[in-house]
């Protein structure tokens, strides 16, 4: 398309610049480009970006550190439950607050064991808790599991927590063992048999041949109900009793057999049905 000549009287205009001129703007000024001379255009500028919510992302992160550092300086002792749980949490849900979850996991399941010992179905009912963190939280159950038979069970309380951890939230019934030395160090926890929601197979024989390749002087027998109620049925005693009367001959005492469950244990001994 051809332009025609301005009126008379009037200069043309020289060409427009080939590109946007090369002086830089002071700073603060805006870009601008040529178009005629003695007049310019001042370029837009770039919007500059959203900036992120650096209180709430210094808010989490602070209270991270803050908790870091205090288990750092003094343990578990002095840390509440739903603060351990969060330091669990953190690896697997980096950029998530943990507190409402911890805090929900614990009205759910009441303590930190009962989280641990929780079926990954029933974790991943509590929002904010998906496979990896699930799954995570399995693992620590294996390897609290792993280090705790090295440790020696020196109180009733603690043998409690111990097989409430092990198997309290299991929907299968199962039957294991815990193998004691003279010094009620646990030698060995072994699953001896799983079953189904309300019935496991025990085989007095190959108690009584494990505890003798193992050395161990006493045992502890431990058996959960998945359905809640942990009352020893006729056959939980007479089963305990024929333990007991196989070891005696050759040493192995029965100290309890206790039954779990969701709501609690019950311990054959403390109702001296044995």
């Amino acid at each position: 398309m051809r332009r025609g000549k301005p009126p008379s009287g009037i200069a043309e205009p020289s060409p427009l610049p080939a590109a946007q001129s090369s002086e830089r703007p002071q700073s603060g000024e805006a870009p601008q480009l040529a178009l005629w001379p003695g007049e310019v255009l001042p370029l837009p500028r770039e919007a500059p970006a959203a900036a992120a919510p650096l209180a709430a992302v210094s808010g989490h992160e602070g209270h991270r550190r803050r908790l870091r550092e205090r288990f750092e300086k003094g343990g578990a002792g002095p840390i509440p439950d739903y603060e351990l749980i969060e330091l669990l949490l953190f690896p697997v849900l980096p950029r998530r607050d943990t507190k409402p979850i911890a805090k929900a996991l614990l009205a759910r399941f009441g303590s930190l064991s009962e989280v641990l010992a929780a079926p990954a179905e029933r974790l991943q009912e509590i929002e904010g808790i998906g496979p990896s963190a699930a799954l995570h939280l399995a693992v620590v159950r294996a390897a609290k599991s792993e280090i705790a038979p090295r440790k020696v069970l020196g109180s009733w309380t603690a043998v409690i927590d111990y097989c409430r951890a092990a198997q309290g939230f299991d929907t299968q019934e199962s039957f294991r063992i815990l193998f004691l030395d003279k010094r009620n160090q646990l030698i060995a926890d072994e699953q001896q048999s799983r079953g189904t929601v309300d019935h496991t197979p025990v085989y007095i024989r190959e108690v009584v041949r494990r505890a003798l390749e193992l050395a161990s002087t006493a045992l502890i027998l431990v058996h959960n109900h998945p359905s809640g109620d942990t009352t020893p049925s006729r056959a939980d005693v007479d089963m305990t009793r024929q333990i007991i009367e196989a070891g005696k001959p050759i040493g192995i005492a029965v100290h309890d057999h206790i039954i779990v469950g969701r709501s609690g244990h019950a311990s054959l001994r403390g109702l001296k049905l044995i």
